[in-house]
């Protein structure tokens, strides 16, 4: 397996937007339906499995397609918090939960019905988000950080070189997959950093946005997303 753990922020568009909506568009207070402080329990542990055969694609995966005879569509391709992929020719499609395998045979679906006669697809994960933390939103340097043990909020914030000018700190979001669902809460920065709020713990895996006044876009479609994947309930 090849995992490459560079930076990246091509699905930063709608990662921003699924936090931005769900927290609310004042900028600088609290508020939005995802509930704040609350005590996110431990992540699924991660498995080492065979990516050709058991491994599901998650979002925040970056994924490795060749495509034969074809460089324009042959390259890396982001997987965005809805868990799908944009493709030159076939559009959206989904990848979220496929083995790369199934993804494979989908594409290859798609591509033969217009565009090739026997189009020959393989897919591989590049960057696996169970490896990384991704940090994104109004921050200074969002992407994905290799995170080999659990960190703080406040540590994992000042990966991304801290909050953007424009950033509001006080709606800040992990979202988290526990017991395969995907859960989420809301944190204050700027109470944390004050001493009047604990600092959570931060996992492999997680998602954090910074909300800001600069990220406000794609509510409809997140929006559209969330009771499809059914990914984002809360813990008690």
């Amino acid at each position: 397996m090849f995992l490459d753990l560079n930076r990246f922020r091509p699905f930063a568009v709608l990662a921003v937007a699924a936090v931005s909506f769900a927290l609310g568009a004042c900028a600088d207070t609290k508020g939005g339906s995802i509930p704040y402080n609350v005590a996110l329990g431990v992540p699924d542990a991660p498995k080492i499995v065979a990516l050709e055969s058991d491994y599901r694609i998650r979002p925040a995966d970056k994924l490795s397609i060749k495509v034969l005879k074809s460089d324009e569509l042959t390259g890396d391709y982001p997987v965005d918090l809805t868990g799908h992929i944009s493709m030159p020719l076939v559009g959206e499609v989904a990848a979220a939960d496929l083995t790369t395998e199934q993804l494979s045979g989908k594409l290859t679906e798609l591509l033969g019905q217009r565009y090739f006669e026997h189009p020959n697809v393989s897919v591989g994960i590049k960057e696996s988000a169970l490896r990384t933390i991704t940090i994104d939103g109004a921050v200074n340097e969002g992407g994905a950080f290799p995170a080999a043990t659990a960190m703080t909020l406040i540590q994992a914030v000042a990966l991304a070189k801290g909050p953007s000018e424009d950033a509001n700190a006080r709606r800040v979001a992990i979202f988290r997959t526990i017991g395969g669902q995907r859960q989420a809460a809301a944190f204050d920065l700027t109470a944390i950093r004050h001493g009047q709020a604990p600092d959570p713990q931060v996992y492999p895996g997680d998602i954090i946005v910074v909300d800001g006044s600069s990220v406000k876009a794609a509510f409809k479609r997140i929006l559209q997303a969330i009771p499809a994947l059914g990914t984002f309930a809360l813990i008690p």
